[in-house]
């Protein structure tokens, strides 16, 4: 059917400006055919890097955790990132993060506990079995991935800090190191980045702190030596390289909700009833299947998760609660 002035074009299938530049860039530089479509949804292609380590997970029994659908293709998940510390293009990450000394690492545990510890990286990898989880993953942007995660329940590094019963939410901060991260000159964000959970959402199963993916650790761009993943919540309340863990009695500011507050909710589930005020969440585009003008798939309320964590938000407004 052929555009019409009347017809007018929605938001969410508007090309970033991000993603035109990048094609533009590419076709003047020959790297594109003529007349080919802009893979824009697909992994640009990242710097070498040296061979990653292995490590070893068994299958979760975890009801939920194991997604039947394909696992995006890795090079696609490790080349198109957002970690605003190295830059705000899909692929400043995978081309700076290679400068992040991720050993020695250490996590602060501490707040409204009675066991406030320093947790080495050594000892945070021995704390539990770890366990492969394959959740899927959606940006607020509106694309998505599945990715084969390594890690355990963040709940077993909580409970050995013993709570006390002014603990009602979470606090995550993430690393901030001008020298390691060219991103932070940048005032997009205050830094460093900052999350953070109810106690019940912080809690949950599912709720994962990971050290890999795809069989092997971390990589640097996705979030090394360890970052949060919660499956049913938009990707940015996934820290990366974490280096605190902060229990708190009142609900702790975080950056996306603190920067844009009408754009960001504290709490971020997924939910296709609930657009951004700039673009649809009624559907996603899935990284690495087809390109930009890939065909559409509907989003899940909590991302396909309700049967797990429904009962969470149980008599809540969510879209006052957004």
């Amino acid at each position: 059917m052929p555009w019409r002035p009347d017809s007018p074009i929605p938001s969410s299938d508007i090309t970033p400006r991000e993603t035109l530049q990048r094609w533009q860039q590419q076709r003047r530089s020959g790297l594109l055919l003529a007349g080919a479509l802009p893979l824009a949804l697909s992994a640009p292609a990242a710097p070498s890097s040296p061979a990653a380590k292995p490590l070893a997970a068994q299958r979760s029994p975890l009801p939920g955790a194991l997604s039947t659908e394909p696992p995006t293709p890795r090079e696609d998940a490790t080349g198109y990132c957002n970690f605003y510390e190295f830059g705000t293009d899909k692929t400043d990450p995978p081309r700076y993060a290679g400068a992040l000394r991720t050993s020695p690492w250490s996590v602060m545990v501490d707040g409204e506990v009675g066991k406030p510890k320093r947790w080495d990286l050594e000892q945070l990898l021995a704390l539990a079995p770890m366990e492969e989880r394959i959740y899927r993953l959606r940006c607020v942007e509106g694309w998505s991935m599945v990715v084969p995660w390594i890690g355990y329940s963040l709940r077993e590094l909580i409970r050995r800090a013993e709570p006390n019963s002014r603990a009602k939410y979470v606090e995550f901060t993430s690393l901030a190191d001008p020298a390691q991260m060219p991103g932070l000159r940048s005032s997009v964000l205050a830094w460093p980045y900052t999350e953070g959970l109810r106690m019940d959402e912080a809690m949950h199963p599912l709720t994962l702190l990971a050290f890999g993916m795809y069989g092997e650790v971390l990589p640097k761009q996705n979030g090394a030596p360890l970052r949060l993943v919660l499956p049913w919540k938009y990707g940015f309340k996934s820290a990366k390289s974490l280096v605190r863990i902060r229990l708190t009695e009142q609900p702790p500011a975080t950056s996306w909700n603190r920067a844009a507050p009408q754009e960001y909710g504290f709490f971020a589930n997924v939910n296709p009833q609930v657009d951004h005020p700039r673009w649809s969440q009624a559907s996603e585009r899935r990284i690495g299947q087809g390109g930009l003008f890939a065909r559409k798939s509907p989003t899940l309320l909590f991302n396909g998760y309700a049967e797990q964590v429904g009962s969470l938000y149980a008599g809540m407004d969510l879209r006052r609660n957004f």
